[in-house]
């Protein structure tokens, strides 16, 4: 498992070791998204969707994949869509799924250059071991023009909100996972990932370092998940 410093997890993180933790929750894993989230993980990939304006026809690279809820809801807009994950587990536990499924590593995915229209990436750029990396190797197999969409956890704007919300990850997350995950200590990672994160700001700042343009950004959910919507 990834190392933490203090209370926080280090993003200085292992992938063959994420991908192990990954592995070790794939059985149970659309179940306890949905539990922690309250069911606000359907509506999280409905506007990812939105937010990548995707076309028939079109080709898209939907990363970090996981068991491919998140690329059947992309394919509903008649685009061709493969779901690629590190995770092994992950992509077996979605086998059934009749979606493509790619295994492969953020930091050096197995495409071409420039064959995707557009690529997103849900909660796990801050699992790839070094995500500006990560977005560079994105970047590479977009066409020039292609659009990019990061959905991930980030910081809700309200003050008092964000407190409460952050005290749900540390105490409440853990406690909850235990009853419906198959690995629930990975999900004690997976909060401290997220208040490790950067904050809209400086993801934006970031994903524009790696090479994409007209970087923008919205908050869902009081800001508890962020879109960030780029170009190539």
């Amino acid at each position: 498992m990834a190392t933490t410093h203090g209370s926080r997890a280090s993003l200085d993180k292992k992938p063959h070791e994420v991908a192990s933790m990954f592995d070790g929750v794939a059985k149970r894993y659309d179940l306890t998204n949905t539990v922690l989230s309250f069911g606000q993980d359907r509506s999280w990939r409905k506007a990812t969707r939105a937010a990548l304006d995707l076309k028939p026809g079109e080709r898209v690279l939907d990363l970090a994949a996981g068991t491919g809820v998140s690329t059947v809801e992309l394919g509903r807009s008649g685009a061709w869509v493969v779901a690629t994950d590190f995770s092994k587990g992950m992509l077996h536990a979605g086998a059934a799924r009749r979606v493509p499924m790619v295994a492969g590593d953020a930091m050096a995915l197995p495409y071409a250059d420039a064959v995707f229209d557009a690529a997103t990436i849900s909660f796990g750029l801050r699992n790839v071991s070094d995500f500006e990396a990560g977005l560079r190797e994105i970047a590479r197999v977009t066409k020039p023009g292609g659009r990019l969409v990061v959905s991930e956890f980030s910081t809700p704007t309200f003050g008092p909100f964000r407190q409460v919300y952050m005290e749900y990850l540390m105490k409440a997350l853990p406690w909850v996972a235990r009853a419906v995950s198959s690995n629930p200590d990975a999900y004690v990672y997976l909060a401290e990932s997220i208040r490790a994160w950067p904050t809209q700001e400086q993801l934006a700042a970031t994903i524009e370092a790696a090479g994409w343009r007209h970087v923008q950004w919205r908050n869902l959910t009081g800001g508890i998940v962020a879109l960030h919507r780029a170009h190539r």
